[in-house]
């Protein structure tokens, strides 16, 4: 435990400096800067090793034991997604609902199986041996979109709202989505001899209806408690406890815990704001949250960055990565399109230019890294967390830098 704490310590001090560097002479995107200067660390580390390898085997011990996969999908994930939800409002998220439903659900499935298909063929192509279920876990675990790097320039760009809202509220949902489907391809792939679509259905139903209906009770709960008081310290360490305390209890009755973070979260920043907080606790809870927002985002983005001296490197990656890059926006370009199409049916107008500036704006981020680093190495573990490392830090550094100028060019 100890020395988990001087890992962390490690990382918030290493968040801090990069943010100074980044605020102070780089001036880039927040979380874009923290990742480029995490960069340029990393790969200042790797040439030292040529001179003396001890300061890089220390750190890449230090991230070993730290558990990235762990880290995020059992801590962090919980403080974000209701951090994320809490500042969403309900009347955007009704105006833009059936954008937001089908992007989140049918795009995911729709992202998985594009590229678990496509991945399969080009792989074998290359003369990988790669099982199918396995191209779908990857299909899976890429498919969840993260609004944190490009929100704020797309804000600079000065896109209309219901753009902004059907990024945010696709981005929020679908990385509760994406795991839950994760988790039953995961489960078919561990039983695929006795499990049977009724099985993956009752998975599925298990795990997202009964995560948005815990995340219902805690959000009413949470209200109910808050309305009785008049406390902003009270009131905000009821917050933490829903996030904590809620995101253990879906473990424990095995429901999604970031689907219930999301629901929760909307239900206290607005059903809660509304009728249960004071201004002045208003004014505290949503700049708590914040806060732990950015604080948490900074840390992830630089163990994103830091992850390159532990990423597995084969020659063959530099010509089968690229073309799987490809197959990962052509499906993200697909889940886009097709639920589109349904939109349009009820008469709710979305262009082809936004199509395609919510194709170029779903960058990958950390959920999808820590998802492929919960493989079993009989998985192709290595080629996914490759490939996955390649494709997140490119959406990041390249979609997310040119992200702003595409929606001008499309939008305005």
């Amino acid at each position: 435990m100890l020395i988990e704490f001087h890992v962390i310590s490690f990382l918030i001090v290493l968040s801090a400096l990069f943010a100074y560097v980044n605020y102070k002479y780089i001036k880039l995107p927040g979380t874009i800067g923290l990742m480029v200067t995490g960069l340029i660390f990393s790969v200042g580390l790797i040439i030292s090793s040529y001179i003396s390898e001890a300061i890089l085997d220390k750190v890449k011990e230090s991230l070993n034991k730290l558990n990235f996969s762990n880290l995020l999908m059992d801590i962090m994930l919980s403080f974000m997604l209701f951090a994320g939800a809490i500042h969403i409002k309900i009347d955007d998220l009704k105006e833009q609902k059936l954008p937001i439903i089908l992007f989140s659900t049918l795009g995911v499935v729709i992202a998985t199986f594009v590229v678990g298909i496509l991945s399969y063929y080009v792989l074998h192509a290359f003369n990988w041996e790669v099982k199918f279920i396995h191209c779908l876990l990857f299909g899976a675990l890429i498919a969840p979109t993260d609004p944190i790097a490009v929100l704020g320039i797309l804000k600079d760009a000065k896109v209309p709202k219901s753009l902004e809202t059907k990024i945010s509220g696709e981005s929020l949902f679908n990385d509760g989505i994406a795991v839950v489907v994760f988790l039953s391809i995961l489960e078919i792939s561990h039983h695929s001899d006795a499990f049977t679509w009724s099985d993956v259905a009752l998975l599925f139903v298990k795990e997202a209806i009964g995560g948005a209906l815990l995340g219902m009770v805690l959000g009413y709960g949470a209200f109910w408690l808050i309305r009785s008081i008049d406390n902003y310290k009270v009131e905000i360490l009821i917050t933490l406890a829903v996030v904590m305390g809620g995101y253990s209890f879906a473990e424990i009755v095995h429901t999604s815990g970031p689907l219930a973070m999301v629901v929760a979260g909307i239900i206290v920043g607005n059903h809660g704001v509304k009728y249960g907080m004071s201004n002045l606790t208003e004014e505290y809870v949503n700049k708590f949250w914040e806060l732990v927002d950015e604080i948490l985002n900074a840390v992830l983005f630089v163990m994103i960055a830091l992850h390159l001296l532990v990423i597995p490197f084969r020659t063959e990656y530099l010509t089968i990565v690229p073309v799987i890059l490809l197959v990962t926006i052509l499906a993200r370009y697909l889940s886009i399109l097709l639920p589109a199409q349904v939109i349009r049916l009820k008469n709710t107008r979305i262009t082809h230019k936004t199509v395609l500036v919510l194709t170029w704006a779903g960058l990958r981020g950390g959920i999808s890294i820590a998802l492929a680093l919960s493989l079993k190495a009989d998985m192709s573990k290595d080629l996914w967390v490759a490939t996955t490392y390649f494709i997140v830090s490119f959406s990041i550094l390249f979609q997310g830098l040119s992200i702003g100028r595409v929606a001008k060019k499309l939008i305005s």
